[in-house]
């Protein structure tokens, strides 16, 4: 079972399994990560097997440094603006994979292009103690609900992975928005932290939607960054969005401070934002979809969420969690 291990203690054991290509799980500002050498085959292997993770959906490369990113990734003017608004923080920029990078051809999945993130706190100082540029899903099996906090990712993983270091509840609670950038266009490939109005404003550009691959029997056509599977996110219960009324047995997932009819009588009861503030909504994403999950309701009830802001990311989470399963 991993070992469950404060942040401000965790530094040199979390730097030692890196460096001896295993794979850590820790917190970021988004959600927890399951972090591994990007540039080593076999640990990026540990990642993909700790998760159940099919490999042809390629991972985030995290940075320390602009100095860093540079050295694996092309970042062109339009790139470099973003990086300079955005980064350290929740933004994901896809761009050309640089000639000798030296990352791992399964980080990438094939791709003549990279996803590159500067994170916050920890996990970027693990970055520069180690030297080496981690590849970091998030930490839960594959296409389940992401671990907003160390005890989530323990229940998850904790029988495959040696260390869980603990930075408490995430703030964003949502990952990474995810751009390509290439030949002076934007393409927004998964909505989260960062708004992409806001984007729009640095960039100077309009930001055009990316497309949703389905999942099929090893199939990679359409996967460009993390995120874009159709099913993805998934608790175990079924989940309804846009519900307007709760029947019986359902557990509701809530929004605001009106409830919609047969609230009383929902299994059990968690609600985003008792404010309706969108930012908050997305903090408790995850973990209150996993909270109604454990109540044993077969299926979730989603009242009606405002998509704008953060609400696209939330709508984005939310309808992955919702799609057919394979």
């Amino acid at each position: 079972m991993a070992d469950i291990v404060p942040e401000a203690e965790a530094l040199a054991r979390a730097g030692e399994l890196i460096l001896a290509g295993l794979p850590v799980a820790l917190p970021t500002e988004t959600v927890y990560g399951l972090a591994a050498d990007a540039t080593s085959g076999q640990a990026v292997a540990r990642i993909y097997e700790a998760k159940g993770r099919p490999r042809f959906n390629p991972l985030i490369v995290h940075v320390a440094d602009r100095a860093m990113a540079d050295r694996i990734g092309v970042l062109d003017p339009v790139s470099q603006r973003l990086a300079d608004a955005f980064w350290p923080g929740p933004l994901t920029l896809v761009v050309p994979l640089r000639d000798g990078a030296g990352i791992s051809p399964l980080v990438t999945a094939g791709l003549g292009t990279v996803g590159l993130r500067m994170p916050v706190g920890f996990a970027a100082r693990l970055i520069a103690a180690t030297g080496r540029p981690l590849a970091a899903p998030s930490a839960n099996s594959s296409g389940r609900i992401s671990a907003t906090s160390a005890e989530a990712v323990a229940r998850d993983l904790g029988d495959r992975i040696p260390l869980v270091v603990d930075g408490g509840a995430t703030p964003v609670g949502v990952e990474s928005t995810i751009v390509k950038v290439g030949d002076g266009n934007l393409r927004l490939l998964r909505p989260g932290g960062i708004a992409a109005a806001d984007i729009e404003a640095v960039a100077g550009l309009p930001l055009t939607r990316g497309g949703t691959r389905r999942e099929g029997a090893g199939d990679a056509a359409g996967v460009e960054a993390p995120g874009m599977l159709a099913s993805h996110y998934a608790p175990r219960a079924a989940v309804r969005l846009g519900a307007s009324s709760v029947g019986a047995g359902e557990a509701l997932l809530a929004f605001g401070p009106s409830r919609i009819p047969g609230a009383e009588k929902a299994a059990a009861l968690a609600n985003l934002s008792p404010s309706g503030d969108l930012r908050e909504a997305a903090a408790n994403l995850f973990a209150m979809l996993s909270l109604l999950d454990r109540s044993g309701a077969p299926v979730i009830a989603v009242e009606p969420i405002p998509v704008e802001g953060l609400g696209e990311a939330i709508a984005d989470r939310l309808a992955r969690a919702a799609a057919p399963r394979g």
